[in-house]
Parts: C-alpha cells; structure tokens; sequence
C-alpha cells in the first residue's frame, strides 16, 4: 500500500477488481446463486440465502462515530479498513455498509464508499446507480402514491378523506421547491386538488421497510401495513385496502437481494439500502446483515452519523425487531474533529492543540457513556490524519484508558489493512472476553411520549422534551389504535447532540423541540421529527453538482 495520497478516485480506478464469482467464492457462495451485475457485481438469490439459514451466526460489530464536523471522521472508511484488518489477521470477515444517495453526492457531503486505501469497488457505480435499488424503491413509493390519487379519482371506496392523506412521493435529490407542493390542478380530468410533497427517498417509509424487511413475505407484508391516510372518521387506510401491495412488492423482488461486491484487498462486502440516520432510522438492510452472520465469523457493519443518532437507532430499531445481538462497538473519533468540539476552527486544524482535544474529548466520552447504556463493549478507533501530532494521540488514549476503553490507532486511509491490523487484533480482543450483553434502551410497553424523553434525556442529556397540545393528543390516539409499542424514530441535526448545529461538544441545559410526529406502520416505528431538519434536504449555496462532468476521455471527474 502507498502513501502518496492519491486521492479517492485514482486509487480505486488503479485497483484491479477481481472476478465476482472469486470474492464469492470465500463465502462458499457457488455461482448458481448469483445474479451477475456486470463481472464486478451481483446480486445473491433468496433461494440460496433462506437455504443457509441453519447456520450458526458470526460475530456481528457495529462502527458508529462521535458528532460529525465539517473536519470528517472517517466512519466508513473505518468500516471498510476494519473489514480488511480482521482478514490480514486470519479472519473471515466481511462488511455491511449503505447504498449511497444521489442527494449527498451531487449536494456537499460527497460520495459514500470509503476512502484512500479502505474503500469498496467499483467506486462510480456504487456512487451513481449501482444496481438500481434506490430506483426501485422510489417508483414503490410513488406507485402508492399514483394509486391513492387514482383510488379517489375513481369512487374512493375505503371513504378516504382528500384532507388527510399522509403519504408522499419521493425522489433521490436534494429540492427543497418540492417539499410542500399542490397537486391535481387544472380541472375534473387531473383528480382532486390536494396538498401534497416529497421527500428524498432516503427518508421514505417504503426504504426503511426495505431495509428492516425479513424476508419477501415480510417486505409484503409491512408495506400492506402502510398508513396511507383516514377517513373522516379518523379510521386508519392501509396500503393493501387499495391492493397496493402486490405491484409494490413486484417492483422489489429483485432489489430486495443484497448486493455483493468487494473492497480495494478483494474482501467480501455488501452494500444494500441506505436510510439517512438523520431523518430516517440509518442503517443497510436486515436481509445483508442477518445473510452476512451466515457466512462470515465477523460482520463489520456501520450506522450513520454520530452514535446519538445511527447507534441508537441501530439498537433500538434494528437490533430490537431483527433479534440482532451486537458483540462490539467501533467508536470512530478524529483528532481534528475532537479539535473543532474544542472551539478550533477548520483554518487551524492542522496546528497542534492538546488542550482543544481535552474539550472536545466531552463529546467522545458521552457517546462511550451512552454506548454502555446497552450494554455493549466499545473500542474507541482514532482515524489518524497525517497532521495528527503524538502529544493529541496521546491525549485521547489516556482519556480513554482512564474510562476503561480501550482506544486504538488506525491508518488504513494510507495503508489499507497494514494500517487497521492492531485496531481489529483489539476488537476481536474485546469480542473475546464475553462482556456484551445487548439490551435495549427503553421497553416496547412505555408510553410513546415516555420513550422520547428517554431518548431525549438518556441520549441527547436534554433537560426536557417540547411538545405542544396537538403532538401529545396524536401521540395518545396512536396508541389508542393499537401502535403504541412501537419503537421511536427521532430526525434531528447530525451535527449536535442537540437540536441546534451550533452547539457542539456535549451541550447540557436546553430542550429538544418536536415539530411532526408520523406513523410509519409498515417500518414498525414512529417518525418524531424535531427542531428545524427537514425530510427533502435542499441543495447548498455551491452544489457538488456544478463541479461533477465527463471529461475528453469519458471519465467522471469531480464526484469524489
């Protein structure tokens, strides 16, 4: 491995990717039971997978971050390095990772594939279409959509009210223009005028539904459940009273197959759904984690953002309705990114600053704290920059240490699994000794107000939650109606514990305001959006968009 720090696109495209029947090969996956994308790519078919599904499972280990900062954490590409560690160690091991949205990579945040020396492979693919699952889910969704306009369009048999319908339509971009929008103008022939809008497909219910789905029959059976809106008498509509669940499922069937491809060392990986966690529950699919504990002895598998978010939601959404037990947590923390916690700002992080590490090392120790609240052993993993001096290292595996955590140096970005040997040796160290013994955070038959404001409280340290009359009385008729033991999906700010960007480190003294409340029946939780994040991101002031092309050669320039 080089340390020339090429950068993330002309490493991958001077990878050599080797055939896709040889990495599945090393899972004992015969090439009858893939479904080829090209020679790079495949799909791997029900049939095989619900044929291995009597086999023990493997070590499942979560990586999960500190608060996000414009200085980067490296989750991903942790993720990946880590994968390829536990193989240069004598492992089998895989990873389990999201497909990327269209909205981040032509918006700021960029491509999501890793990075350097510890990333998947083909790189553009998986950043563009891939095998075109987010497509797939995107015209289920809008098909609904379609066919609930048609359905009152054509007598409205179930008596559902045109003023309370809930279901929107989606798209994978960021366009705020779309968010609130009114539909079937223009006479008799286009339908009823109603309100309406969209979300990024991210955010839809039909991706969580996908992503939390079991099996085909259980992919049909949660999108029958969907809320599509109620009648005048408040009665709840699903999706199977307008028969939408069949032609839904059909557009899945094949995208409902987890995608196999391979890192930049030919480890095994899949790469299937992609929930934000910052408005949805932010985690791949059930189906590739559930096939991968069948075929590995170690699954690496990742949640977005900061651990408030996608690690909560792992646990507590996941992990609660797929009966998935984590053995370890990954803590990923940059030096410069606990440097900005401290006030540094961006301009400056590359001079050395110990003590802007000790105060941004509150942020770290919360997420360590809240971790252990589900009893589930963490290892601290220090993505290391080249800018990152011994002294800051030094500070943040002391503070560590004097917590009882272990805390790890990785330098796969630069040198792939040379550089993440000695963080995977530690994990699997960790695994061994048998401490984790995974629990929720809150049980099934609290309240739905009592779960958000342990959420708030426990996770977020809030002193309370704010909630006005109207989102209290939805609140109490869900549970009426029988949704009450559903777990809690919170959309809020990746980039602070609390509701306010603003506020980093480990804030304390304020309030998480709830915004929306909606059903997400077929997902089996409840959607609690707060503060100011919106559903349907927009574009900012300077799109990655205006600097993505094809150059003379045909080649895409600018995506990474």
């Amino acid at each position: 491995m080089g340390t020339d720090y090429k950068s993330d696109i002309e490493i991958a495209r001077e990878a050599t990717a080797k055939p896709i029947e040889e990495i599945a090969a090393k899972l004992d996956i015969p090439e009858d039971a893939l479904v080829r994308y090209g020679h790079d790519k495949a799909k791997v078919n029900l049939d095989y997978i619900d044929g291995i599904q009597d086999r023990p499972d493997g070590k499942l280990i979560l990586v999960t971050a500190i608060t996000p900062t414009p200085a980067g954490e490296g989750k991903t590409t942790t993720t990946v390095g880590l994968g390829d560690g536990l193989n240069k160690i004598g492992k089998k091991a895989m990873i389990c990772i999201r497909e990327p949205s269209l909205g981040p990579c032509f918006g700021m945040k960029g491509g999501a594939a890793g990075g350097g020396y510890a990333q998947v492979i083909p790189m553009e693919d998986i950043n563009l279409h891939f095998t075109g699952d987010f497509h797939a889910i995107t015209s289920a969704n809008n098909l609904l959509a379609a066919m609930i306009d048609n359905h009152n369009y054509w007598g409205n048999s179930t008596g559902l009210d045109n003023r309370r319908i809930s279901w929107r339509r989606v798209m994978d971009m960021n366009d705020r223009s779309l968010r609130d929008i009114a539909t079937s103008l223009g006479g008799v022939a286009n339908g009823f005028p109603r309100e309406g809008g969209f979300d990024i497909t991210p955010a839809s219910e039909v991706m969580a539904i996908f992503c939390l789905a079991s099996s085909l029959d259980d992919l049909r059976r949660r999108i029958g459940k969907i809320a599509i809106g109620q009648t005048r008498e408040r009665k709840t509509i699903y999706a199977r009273e307008i028969k939408a669940d069949g032609p839904m499922t059909v557009l899945l069937k094949d995208a409902i197959q987890p995608n196999l491809v391979q890192t930049l060392e030919h480890n095994p990986a899949f790469i299937h759904g992609g929930p934000f966690a910052n408005i949805a529950h932010g985690c791949n699919t059930v189906m590739a984690t559930k096939t991968a504990l069948k075929m590995a002895d170690y699954v690496v598998t990742e949640a977005g953002f900061g651990a408030d978010l996608g690690a909560e939601k792992f646990f507590d959404i996941k992990c609660r309705k797929a009966g998935l037990k984590p053995d370890a947590v990954v803590l990923v923390a940059t030096v410069r990114a606990l440097k900005m916690h401290g006030g540094v700002g961006k301009d400056d992080l590359g001079t050395e600053n110990v003590d802007a590490v000790h105060k941004g090392l509150a942020n770290l120790e919360r997420h360590v704290e809240n971790i252990k609240k589900y009893n589930v052993s963490p290892v601290v993993g220090i993505n290391r920059f080249p800018t990152d001096t011994d002294a800051e290292i030094a500070a943040v595996v002391e503070a560590c240490a004097k917590v009882g955590i272990r805390a790890v140096e990785s330098y796969h970005w630069a040198h792939g699994s040379d550089g993440s040997s000695d963080l995977a040796q530690a994990v699997v160290e960790v695994i061994d000794e048998g401490k984790s013994d995974f629990s929720v955070l809150y049980p099934d038959n609290y309240s739905l107000m009592s779960k958000i404001e342990i959420i708030a409280k426990e996770i977020y340290r809030a002193d309370e939650v704010f909630a006005d009359q109207k989102i209290r009385n939805q609140l109490k008729d869900l549970e009426r109606e029988g949704f009450g033991d559903l777990p809690i999906c919170v959309a809020k700010t990746q980039y602070s514990f609390s509701t306010d960007p603003a506020l980093k480190g480990a804030p304390t003294g304020y309030g998480i305001p709830i915004r929306e409340v909606r059903l997400s029946n077929g997902a089996e939780f409840v959607l609690v959006v707060t503060g100011a994040i919106m559903t349907m991101p927009g574009l900012p002031r300077v799109p990655a968009a205006e600097a993505i092309e094809i150059d003379e050669n045909g080649l895409v320039q600018g995506l990474f």
